[in-house]
């Protein structure tokens, strides 16, 4: 596994859990009746993860944060790149090698109501993995299901209820206590909040943050919410167009973004107080297509700081004041709007 250490990568911390190395999902589609096409919903993300830290993954939709959960996860086998979990390298794993990494990584699901499964109680849900991949008596089952209730915050004694039974802030206590009941060491959140009140969701990021404490668990949190991120993660990778457009530090990028795109989303952040509200950057024209992706930088035709070499020049992955950017200008950009 040592090809997975060769591309830039975000500070690296003792006891690493995760390294994701150039990883790339491409779909093959079809155009009109005879036509084809590739549409790369990930193109060469590089990074890596410790234990008991939180990556936020952000980006506006489409720009392959839901792909790159299903490539974390194994849901899906990339198409090309590597991925190691825990040191063990997964494509190079037999089926054997791969039930086991799979019970190390966990996910929870952005609709807590559509991720349960409407004729199971708690009490199957939460067995179910325990079944599979534990042995357990019974009663070794039953108790470990009621302490993981009370450790999310749920009563035991309703676990013969279903998930039609609980307010969507307790069925997401439920897919959490299903992701955490193994005791993973990944848990790949996607959008775990956005469907709940906002009252509800700082409890479950409270919920989350609680859990690292007592478990160091490592979290890949995807999400669009800035506020959220700023609140939970430890370190930003910042995506767009199935690439990485920043990655480091979550205070560093917050104090003085360097990718323009960067600059944008946190321009368009909500704050109380005026002393924290940026002057709002509002870009211009759509995402590209997929099916046809602009030469040289991807984002070169939204960019206020484009010039002739972003149209025609790919810009690296390159550590700049303390993050990793893939932007051409990116030494003028912070500086210039600071």
């Amino acid at each position: 596994m040592n090809a997975v250490h060769d591309a830039p990568r975000a500070p690296s911390h003792d006891g690493e859990v995760l390294v994701a190395q150039r990883l790339a999902k491409h779909y093959p589609v079809r155009r009109g009746l005879f036509g084809h096409g590739t549409v790369k919903a990930l193109n060469g993300v590089s990074f890596s993860l410790a234990r008991g830290r939180t990556l936020a993954v952000v980006g506006e939709s489409g720009c392959g944060k839901s792909t790159l959960a299903r490539q974390l996860t194994m849901i899906e086998s990339p198409t090309s790149g590597a991925l190691a979990i825990e040191g063990h390298d997964v494509a190079g794993a037999d089926k054997a090698q791969i039930a086991a990494l799979r019970r190390r990584v966990q996910m929870v699901f952005q609709n807590p109501f559509a991720s349960l499964n409407p004729r199971k109680t708690v009490e199957q849900t939460l067995g179910e993995p325990l079944l599979i991949n534990a042995p357990m008596s019974a009663a070794e089952r039953a108790e470990r299901i009621a302490q993981m209730m009370r450790t999310v915050g749920l009563r035991p004694e309703h676990a013969k209820r279903y998930p039609h039974m609980f307010s969507g802030g307790q069925r997401q206590r439920i897919a959490i206590a299903r992701a955490m009941i193994l005791d993973p060491r990944i848990v790949v959140a996607d959008e775990p909040v956005s469907a709940l009140d906002v009252s509800i969701q700082a409890q479950i990021l409270n919920l989350f943050m609680d859990l690292q404490d007592q478990f160091k668990t490592s979290y890949v949190f995807i999400s669009h919410n800035l506020s959220v991120v700023e609140h939970i993660a430890n370190d930003v990778m910042v995506m767009y167009f199935g690439g990485v457009a920043e990655l480091g530090n979550k205070r560093t990028i917050f104090a003085n973004p360097r990718h323009p795109y960067t600059r944008s989303l946190m321009s368009a952040t909500p704050a109380i107080f005026e002393s924290d509200r940026r002057i709002r950057i509002k870009l211009e024209g759509e995402l590209p297509s997929p099916l046809d992706p602009p030469s040289g930088c991807t984002f070169h035709q939204r960019c206020p700081y484009a010039i002739e070499r972003c149209r025609i020049e790919e810009p690296a992955l390159r550590e700049v004041d303390g993050r990793l950017v893939s932007c051409h200008r990116a030494e003028e950009v912070g500086d210039a709007d600071a």
